[in-house]
């Protein structure tokens, strides 16, 4: 595939799986609120701790399903011979460990980079995302 075409498709897949993030985490905001809401004792221990579970778990789900997007990316498109590599491909270059035991061929290493931009861009998000959340959620905040 050609450099600007493999830049492309994987500028979709990226914008894609970055809207899907954005709309997951806006989505847990809600819920949390929602949550936070219901409790009389905001500060009590459970409430933070059923809080945070909830919110670690939007963000793991987020991550899982962009890696399955770019796993099926790479078998739409004959990057890589079966779901197994793709999947495992697709979750060691989005998390930028790239152990290279298993790599794509020359044609689409620059469409495979765009899974660890992806992974990049996205964790600062759940980063930020969770960070704030402490924040809020803390007792003593001012």
């Amino acid at each position: 595939m050609a450099i600007l075409m493999q830049i492309f498709w994987g500028s979709v897949v990226l914008v894609g799986c970055s809207l899907i993030h954005l709309l997951l985490l806006i989505g847990a905001i809600r819920v949390l609120r929602k949550m936070a809401g219901q409790s009389r004792r905001l500060r009590s221990t459970y409430q933070l701790l059923r809080l945070m579970i909830f919110a670690f778990a939007v963000v793991l789900f987020a991550h899982t399903i962009q890696v399955w997007i770019w796993a099926g990316a790479f078998m739409a498109l004959k990057v890589l011979p079966n779901i197994s590599d793709a999947i495992y491909f697709s979750l060691v270059t989005y998390t930028t460990v790239g152990y290279g035991d298993v790599t794509v061929g020359g044609g689409f290493r620059i469409f495979g980079a765009m899974a660890a931009v992806t992974g990049l861009l996205n964790f600062g998000l759940s980063t930020a995302f969770l960070v704030g959340l402490f924040d809020r959620m803390m007792p003593g905040r001012r």
